[in-house]
């Protein structure tokens, strides 16, 4: 057996972990869509498509439609996006506190582009708790998004620890799919107001390690992990 390695590093997903701003992104893309015939309730939206970026959601529904969508979905659902999230998503309750609980080094890896993470974070008090640690894949030109392992790759770099002394927080397949990917710790996340029945079922499938749906449980899990090298 490999030897334990303690865990160094926090890496948190933002919409669906520290924010729970999932659904709302669902509704705008979703009355966005529906507009050329695609039809599907908020949560089947939000169970099919979260932790995926907005080209790649228009793509698979324009294949479910069977036409092309004009280019500028993308831009207005962005916008839409990022104006109801920035003003009206709530913090996932308890990731405020749960932060004075760790000790180690902590991060924010998210598909969400910086703007948006800003406002939003800063609005229910996590920005500051995090800075100048919060990563988007839209820092880059051109952006390289989860479930591409690069993000995460970058930042267990700029921490200098390996990706087994890192747990990554998750709520959706294809973030733990991404982080997976980069060799990280991955704990999946079912405590925002999106999830849905067999969602702890569907990221254990994924690659998490373990599912909590509750943030205070963390810290526990933390501990746990570095106890555990996640071998059977």
């Amino acid at each position: 057996m490999d030897m334990l390695m303690a865990i160094d590093l926090v890496i948190f997903d933002c919409d669906g972990v520290l924010m729970d701003s999932e659904l709302i992104a669902s509704e705008v893309e979703l009355e966005i869509y529906s507009e050329f015939g695609f039809q599907s309730e908020t949560k089947e939206f939000a169970a099919r498509f979260a932790g995926l970026n907005s080209e790649d959601i228009k793509a698979r529904i324009e294949e479910d439609l069977g036409y092309s969508l004009p280019d500028r979905v993308l831009g207005e659902a962005r916008n839409k996006i990022n104006e109801r999230v920035m003003s009206e998503a709530p913090m996932v309750e308890g990731a405020d506190l749960v932060l004075d609980q760790l000790d180690q080094a902590r991060c924010i890896c998210s598909n969400s582009p910086p703007e948006r993470l800003k406002h939003a974070l800063t609005r229910v008090g996590l920005y500051d708790r995090f800075r100048p640690y919060v990563f988007s894949a839209q820092d880059t030109d051109p952006p390289i998004f989860k479930p591409k392992p690069d993000l995460f790759l970058k930042t267990i770099e700029t921490f200098e620890v390996s990706a087994n002394q890192a747990i990554v927080i998750e709520d959706s397949i294809h973030g733990i799919q991404g982080a997976k990917a980069a060799g990280c710790r991955v704990v999946g996340f079912t405590g925002a107001s999106h999830t849905y029945t067999g969602h702890a079922d569907a990221l254990i499938d994924a690659g998490a390690e373990t599912v909590i749906n509750r943030m205070q449980d963390l810290p526990g899990i933390v501990r746990a992990f570095s106890e555990w090298d996640g071998l059977v």
